[in-house]
């Protein structure tokens, strides 16, 4: 089954119980400023802006048309990154839920398969969906992020078969040096 209809189809059978988790700062839901937007490879770093709201980006937008990969830290709290996945829909989404919560797989080359938790999630008036990760161990995610090739991400289907995306770490190393920095000069 092509990936976006893979997509489709978790939006129409949301998960029972899944609740809506919005605790960490929703920088997807509305537009900030964009600032201070650096190349690295295939990967950027940026400051995201709206208000006295600060959010610091590390994005890669090269390997998929429509969907980017990325780690996200918040102004006072810069020790707890996250990771998300964004792939981009046909049309804005009605309202702001979380459709699935699905076991995840994250590898960084040949390491250590890292086991997770990725809960899907639509915002309202946004075109996006977005895989937001729940890791035990991000800063082990992140160092392995800095120095390898690419991350492969796998999500399990129930009885389908699973789909994976593999993302280009070109540059990582950079972005993700760069996102914490201006966090931290922030804070």
């Amino acid at each position: 089954m092509p990936l976006m209809s893979r997509f489709y189809s978790a939006l129409a059978y949301p998960a029972l119980g899944a609740a809506l988790v919005l605790s960490l700062p929703s920088a997807y839901a509305v537009s900030f400023n964009v600032e201070d937007d650096q190349a690295h490879g295939h990967w950027q770093s940026m400051s995201l802006t709206l208000g006295e709201e600060r959010h610091f980006r590390a994005v890669e937008t090269h390997s998929y048309s429509d969907a980017t990969l990325s780690v996200n830290a918040t102004q006072g709290v810069c020790d707890l990154p996250w990771l998300e996945m964004r792939v981009e829909l046909d049309a804005a989404q009605g309202e702001s839920r979380a459709v699935d919560l699905v076991p995840a797989r994250l590898r960084v080359d040949e390491r250590e398969r890292l086991n997770s938790v990725a809960e899907f999630i639509t915002e309202r008036a946004d075109n996006g969906f977005y895989a937001h990760f729940y890791l035990n161990d991000i800063d082990a995610l992140i160092a392995d992020m800095s120095d390898g090739e690419r991350i492969f991400l796998g999500f399990d289907q129930g009885d389908e078969e699973p789909w994976y995306m593999t993302f280009s770490l070109e540059g990582a190393g950079k972005a993700l040096a760069r996102m914490q920095a201006l966090c931290q000069q922030a804070s």
